[in-house]
Order: C-alpha cells, then sequence, then structure tokens
C-alpha cells in the first residue's frame, strides 16, 4: 500500500497540475471500488473550481468551490496518472478521470479496486468516518518527541506494531517504519512504553527525517506505485534497510559471519532490522 510519502508525492502533483482549474467534467468507468463511488459525484463537481489539495495520513483531499471535497485514497494498487486532456490512451483498470476545461486529464488507475473516490462538504472533512479517528501527523508541528511520548506510553506492544497504529501516527508503514527505527537504533520489538527518553527523542527525530527523504525522491517503488506522470520513485534504491535481508548493515560492519540485516514477521509483515546497530528489545 502506498505510504505517507508516496501518498504526499501524488498529492504535491495533483496541486501543481490543477490548483486553480475548473472541473469540464468527471468519468465514471467503474463505481464499485472499495466503497461506491457517488453517482451524484459528476454532477457535484461539473463547473466548480478547484481550490487546494490536502493530505490527510493516507488520504488525499481535493477542495471545490460551493464548500465541497472530494476524497481520493490510492488503496493496495492505485496510482493517478496526470497527463494534457488528448495525449493519452485509454488505460486498463482506469476507473476514474477528471477533466478540467484547461486540458488537464487525472485518471485513478486501481487494478484491485480498494481504492476510494468519495465525496463531502469540505467543513465535515475531520469528521468523516475515514479521517475521524487518525492520529498526529508526522510531518505537522504538533508531531515532536513529547507527542510521541504520549503516543507510546502504557503501551506494551512492540514500537514497530504501535508506529503503524493509524489511530496513533497517521501515514506511517512499513517501510518507514523500518528505516526510522534503524535510523534512531531502536530494536523494533522494544516494548513500546519502555522506550527511554533519549530513544524518543532519537525516534521522534527520525521519522520526519525518513519521510522528507523519501518524498524529496518521489517515494518508493517496490511493486504498483508510480508517481503521477509515470516515472518510478527513487527512495527504495536508498533504503538501509528494508528489503536488504542478508546484506551488509550501511552503519556498521559487524563480525564475520554475522549475518547482516535480518527479517522477521511481526503481526504477518516483515520488518527488517540490524541487530548490532538496533539495541536488543528491553
Amino acid at each position: 500500500m502506498p505510504e505517507l510519502p508516496e501518498v504526499e508525492t501524488v498529492m504535491r502533483t495533483l496541486r501543481g497540475a490543477l490548483d486553480g482549474q475548473e472541473i469540464a467534467r468527471i468519468v465514471l468507468n467503474r463505481a464499485d471500488l472499495r466503497w461506491p463511488v457517488p453517482a451524484d459525484l459528476p454532477k457535484l463537481a461539473r463547473g466548480r473550481r478547484i481550490l487546494s489539495f490536502r493530505r490527510r495520513g493516507k488520504y488525499i483531499l481535493m477542495r471545490l468551490d460551493g464548500g465541497s471535497s472530494v476524497l481520493l485514497h490510492l488503496g493496495m494498487s492505485g496510482r493517478i496518472h496526470v497527463e494534457r486532456r488528448g495525449t493519452n490512451t485509454v488505460r486498463k483498470h482506469e476507473h476514474v478521470v477528471i477533466e478540467t476545461t484547461e486540458g488537464v486529464r487525472a485518471g485513478l488507475v486501481d487494478p484491485r479496486r480498494f481504492g476510494a473516490v468519495l465525496s463531502m462538504r469540505t467543513e465535515d472533512e475531520d469528521a468523516h468516518p475515514l479521517l475521524a479517528g487518525l492520529g498526529v501527523e508526522p510531518l505537522g508541528p504538533d508531531f515532536g518527541a513529547a507527542r510521541l511520548a504520549g503516543c507510546l506510553a502504557g503501551r506494551r506492544s512492540s514500537i514497530k506494531t504501535v508506529l503503524l497504529d493509524q489511530k496513533l501516527i497517521a501515514g506511517l508503514g512499513n517501510i518507514y517504519v523500518c528505516e526510522a527505527l534503524f535510523r534512531a537504533g531502536i530494536h523494533p520489538e522494544t516494548q513500546a512504553h519502555t522506550l527511554a527518553p533519549s530513544g524518543i527523542a532519537r525516534l521522534a527525530e527520525a521519522i520526519p527525517a525518513v519521510l522528507e527523504e523519501a518524498i524529496a525522491a518521489g517515494g518508493s517503488t517496490l511493486r504498483d506505485y508510480v508517481r503521477p506522470d509515470g516515472e518510478k520513485g527513487g527512495f527504495q534504491e536508498l533504503h538501509r534497510v528494508y528489503g536488504r535481508e542478508g546484506e551488509p548493515c550501511p552503519a556498521c560492519p559487524g563480525p564475520p559471519g554475522c549475518g547482516g540485516v535480518r527479517r522477521i514477521v511481526q503481526s504477518g509483515r516483515s520488518t527488517f532490522f540490524c541487530p548490532l546497530r538496533q539495541r536488543a528489545a528491553s
């Protein structure tokens, strides 16, 4: 599933391509996504000007004049292509298309149909059932060591599991949690409530740093994700541990035969870490 950096990359591209433009039409080629696309969406959006974009967790919100917002979610395999109208060929699994009077076309391609396109009143965005329970934004001004300490307090689950809880921190996923824990030198099986203030401070710095670097590289392309211009992201080339089982740790030489980066399974997901750099679980 695309994580925060991939969604932020898509949102910024949409903002640059569509901000201030008028919607000529929305075409629904298939409405049965994870939740049905509202049948009245084409009528609601036609003739409306796009005012702004916002990302909340892994969701994109496109705000229109008249007080409506369109929510976009990429699901497991979704991607959005942005191009000039008339220059593309029709893509397989392209379910929703937005066209502007200025000649820009944005299409949602989603083979598995776990994505979403929904509508709501802009004033009701934060109360929407998909958004109301989301935690703090790790790139927002409210995130820091104190806020992270509050998220971890009293939680006996592993730090990896807690960081993936969208009700605590919105947008973090498996790739970037592995990378942040590596940078902070924290073992992924450490019980969250046992993390010392120094470890919390390191982690609070590592999380936004990893995310910002990934955004600058256009996100990570591992399978389905591509940027809206059709190009792959580049951050997968900069992963220090994720997907690198058996490779030497990039931060420590390790003794002969240590095996390098290791992989374990936590809550059904692969976790990659260096057992020497990342302190043993308490």
